[in-house]
């Protein structure tokens, strides 16, 4: 039997400090800034601080940054700001805890991109925009993007992390075999006398980029399925940069957060369009949003390690991650003390990105589609795994369902239906 001596009470008073003390750890403080030089007048950006959800009795807040480089005029880029934040999450069931909405967060994010390409789409319009969308919850960052802006992470413990896709055709190998095989041509631009120029396009339309919202006169295999990435930041923060092209056809990822380093956020991000400018000119729209991810008792942003950081620190975009630790030292923070990359999923098919390991119960309400969210009668629903290659793995009675018309958007998108036949040119 114990002794009396080995049980200690502790003070109410002193559980409800313990426990306020580790809330100020666990929520970060969010400061950003951003700056822009406009040519075409075509790059927007949506800034939303404390967005607050109800969580059983209490509320849990989030922010959430979102870039839209439109091209081929600023519609589907504007359509896309004022409404894809509420398309995401109108595909999150109510009621999640935290945790299960923050897993729930990649798959939104994929109905919530292709429901607003869907209605826009429908509108007849034929801009298009890319779109780089970074939801905080904690020290959760989740990002989901299309097109060529990107978001790096530059975490408290050093190295740099790209949360982004580039899906500029020229670079991505995968895309350009993604296209080909779903019925694209990829290739430059032809002279007429044999000579080929610039970068490489998908034709018909002639974009750059393999992903976008809108471009419907450049067929359904330009899709809006983002890439999407989940990273965890320590209790020590971090910094994100989220930018336009113009910035990265001038700037690379080091010299960016070089630039501006121990400067605010506002300041940071004047810094970096200012260093774009310098080295290439106002060619395009150049917008930057800097972010500061910190804990509550560091009022400046964090400052990395001095030291060169080595080329093991420049992740690929496109090769799979565990979901181990990506740096590890020790501070004298509570929680524990590492980066951890929760999730990353690129792929281009719906029938992958809306799996879930989850209970379905949990992620998709039951005749309601998964994309648009309308409500179906019994039976009417796609299942979407109703023409998939793996049938030892899914039936075609097993859910999530899609309505027919997404069900015709997810065939067009890979191949199976070509929807789009125009040939006008696109630009990046």
């Amino acid at each position: 039997m114990s002794s009396r001596s080995e049980h200690h009470t502790v003070p109410l008073s002193v559980l409800l400090k313990r426990e306020l003390a580790n809330e100020r750890i666990e929520r970060p403080e969010i400061i950003h800034g951003q700056a822009s030089q406009s040519k075409k007048g075509e790059d927007f950006t949506l800034l939303k601080t404390e967005c607050q959800r109800m969580v059983g009795d209490g509320v849990s807040t989030y922010s959430v940054f979102g870039l839209f480089d439109g091209h081929n005029g600023s519609a589907a880029a504007i359509y896309s700001k004022e409404n894809l934040l509420n398309n995401v999450l109108g595909a999150i069931p109510l009621d999640l805890n935290r945790d299960e909405w923050v897993s729930a967060l990649p798959r939104a994010l994929v109905a919530g991109f292709v429901k607003t390409d869907k209605d826009f789409q429908d509108r007849a319009q034929t801009s298009g925009t890319t779109v780089t969308f970074v939801m905080i919850e904690g020290w959760v960052i989740t990002v989901a993007s299309v097109g060529d802006s990107r978001c790096i992470l530059e975490p408290a413990e050093g190295g740099i992390y790209y949360l982004s896709a580039d899906h500029r055709l020229e670079c991505n190998e995968e895309e350009r075999e993604r296209i080909t095989a779903s019925g694209g041509e990829v290739g430059r631009l032809n002279t007429g006398g044999g000579a080929e120029i610039g970068p490489l396009r998908c034709w018909p339309g002639g974009l750059c980029l393999s992903r976008s919202i809108g471009d419907m006169d450049v067929g359904e295999f330009i899709v809006p399925v983002p890439y999407v990435k989940q990273m965890k930041l320590s209790t020590a923060g971090g910094r994100l940069i989220l930018s336009s092209d113009g910035v990265w056809d001038a700037l690379s990822a080091e010299t960016a957060f070089e630039c501006c380093r121990g400067m605010p956020p506002d300041a940071a991000a004047a810094q970096i369009v200012k260093e774009s400018l310098q080295a290439k000119g106002l060619r395009d729209d150049t917008t930057c949003i800097v972010i500061d991810i910190l804990p509550q008792e560091k009022p400046l942003a964090p400052l990395p390690p001095s030291k060169k950081l080595g080329k093991g620190v420049f992740k690929s975009m496109f090769r799979r991650k565990s979901s181990e630790s990506s740096s590890c030292v020790e501070k004298e923070y509570i929680e524990p003390d590492m980066v951890e990359e929760i999730f990353e999923e690129g792929s281009a098919m719906l029938s992958e990105r809306l799996n879930t390991k989850y209970p379905l119960c949990n992620m998709f309400r039951l005749f309601t589609c998964a994309v648009c969210q309308v409500e179906m009668k019994h039976g009417e629903g796609i299942s979407i795994h109703s023409a998939s290659s793996s049938p030892q793995r899914f039936r075609p009675w097993d859910g999530p369902f899609l309505c027919l018309s997404c069900q015709e958007k997810k065939e067009a998108m890979e191949g199976k239906r070509q929807s789009g036949d125009g040939h006008s040119s696109g630009s990046d």
